[in-house]
């Protein structure tokens, strides 16, 4: 499938969110079952704009598009190896936490433990915070690969991160989540 075509926009790499819904809400006008389309060409665009909206899902579309086989396997870059040991360090901390509150019967323990639950959170808010400034470092590579005459191997790489930051964003955000 080609995402870019089932929602109705140019091949590129640096989409806004507005765009995306827009493109979504139009297309969604005549392949929503309720508009009298089809159920499979509605999930189909509910797919491509889940695609879409990744930047890594996105930059593997866009380069298989430009016929470029994309490997998702392998490892992360070694500039997110540092990031990857303080996710590691947040997620083991929100995890006893959770822990802890999932243990805790009385009124009074769960008192105790809001002060540290709020650290724990203001800790997953900046580490949400830092992975997302990642994310959108390494997608202002995006404009350069659009406009180059060849794809950047560094693209492959890019893909890679970008799948890992998405995950470990995810991953915090349901942490935190679960702190509430």
């Amino acid at each position: 499938m080609n995402p870019f075509e089932v929602l109705g926009i140019e091949p590129r790499l640096i989409l806004e969110r507005e765009q995306l819904n827009q493109a979504f809400r139009k297309a969604g006008k005549s392949a929503h079952p309720d508009a009298g389309g089809l159920e499979e060409d509605f999930a189909q665009l509910q797919a491509a704009m889940d695609i879409l909206a990744s930047p890594a899902r996105r930059l593997r579309a866009w380069l298989e598009l430009k016929g470029v086989e994309v490997d998702s396997r392998g490892s992360i870059g070694s500039e997110l190896m540092d990031e990857f040991g303080r996710v590691g360090d947040v997620t083991q901390h929100a995890e006893a936490i959770i822990r802890k509150r999932e243990t805790t019967r009385s009124a009074l323990a769960m008192a105790m433990l809001e002060d540290e639950t709020q650290r724990c959170r203001e800790i997953l808010e900046g580490a949400i915070a830092r992975i997302e400034s990642i994310i959108v470092d390494t997608c202002s590579k995006f404009e350069a690969l659009e406009q180059a005459e060849r794809i950047d191997p560094a693209a492959m790489e890019w893909h890679r991160n970008l799948k890992f930051l998405e995950k470990w964003q995810a991953s915090l955000k349901g942490l935190y989540a679960r702190l509430l």
